[in-house]
């Protein structure tokens, strides 16, 4: 699989990677072993990149990664966490203090000394502007407790506001068919300073697969129930913030885009790769079979006629909507 360099972490990545998310909450129950062959079958496919979160299900998700990477020690995989949301959120949280809690809280869940990258999960916007939290950040990494930090954000302000600052090494977006804006100011920064971008939610939580219909049920437990309307989170995170419905025809729209021999999704995560200025495109798997999938879409090529399909339908379905707000 083509190998990337991640911003200024200097490490080299696969441009599909694993969102682990999945592995830990939010999306229904994942048992210990599913995760840990889910994991297995992407390392299998060349997929060198984890992204997971202290949340995630409370650490389990954490812990599923460094419980594979102590059985296969020979892997050069990169692992990014994030840490904060599981504090209240109020800016004074993002302390050196509280940071060192969390980190030695990773480092233990990972199974690690040194943590590759750590990235501040969608914090209060006042927190990406702050030279004190840059600082506890550089000290973090000064102390040899983490090798490199970013930012996961929700707002393309506030990927910009963290590109200005020079220790940031990596910028995590929502970046997808239905969630264009990044492109416009967001990527050219990025590439210009040398920072990594990491697009996660590429498949629209599964609005892209091309799966769903309006009587699909999900599950209490899954953030697509639950968080529609934002209740419980950012609601861009879900859906990437689309109507549902709405979402439902552009995707009809969506599939007729897609090149004979590749899944609507893994024409999804190759248009997201394929975006200049993103390192790493980090769809989630609950199995084996979506993890090869996803894997596979490093190798699926894209005309332009594919892309000016998808700036139609964003421009059409929704732009007005999604533009202004993230």
């Amino acid at each position: 699989m083509e190998q990337r360099i991640l911003g200024k972490t200097g490490r080299s990545v696969s441009v599909v990677g694993l969102g682990t998310w999945q592995l830990g909450a939010d999306w229904g129950s994942v048992e210990p072993e599913q995760a840990q062959a889910v994991l297995a079958a992407s390392a299998e496919a060349g997929v060198r990149f984890f992204d997971t979160a202290d949340v995630y299900g409370d650490g389990r998700s954490e812990q599923a990664i460094g419980t594979f990477l102590a059985q296969n020690p020979g892997l050069d995989i990169t692992v990014a966490t994030k840490m904060g949301r599981r504090a209240e959120q109020v800016p004074e949280n993002y302390s050196l203090a509280n940071f060192r809690q969390w980190v030695d809280r990773s480092r233990k869940n990972l199974g690690t000394d040194t943590l590759d990258l750590v990235q501040l999960h969608c914090p209060p916007t006042p927190v990406y502007s702050s030279a004190e939290v840059y600082d506890a950040l550089d000290t973090l990494v000064a102390e040899g407790a983490i090798r490199n930090y970013g930012v996961s954000v929700e707002r393309t302000d506030e990927a910009l506001e963290a590109i200005r600052h020079s220790g940031t090494a990596s910028v995590q977006i929502i970046l997808n068919a239905f969630r264009l804006k990044p492109l416009d100011e967001v990527l050219p920064a990025a590439k210009a300073a040398g920072v990594g971008i990491i697009a996660r939610v590429p498949l629209a939580s599964g609005l892209l697969t091309g799966k769903y219909t309006r009587d699909t049920d999900f599950p209490e437990d899954d953030h697509r129930n639950y968080n529609r309307t934002g209740s419980a989170f950012d609601v861009g995170e879900t859906f990437s913030g689309v109507d549902f419905e709405l979402g439902l025809k552009a995707v009809a729209e969506f599939e007729q885009l897609v090149p004979a021999g590749a899944s609507m999704a893994q024409a999804a995560i190759a248009w997201a790769a394929a975006r200049d200025g993103v390192t790493t495109v980090i769809p989630g798997a609950r199995n084996v079979k979506q993890a090869q999938a996803n894997a596979a879409a490093a190798s699926v090529a894209l005309g332009e006629e594919f892309d000016d399909g998808v700036r139609w339908i964003y421009d059409h379905y929704f732009r007005d909507a999604i533009h202004p707000r993230w």
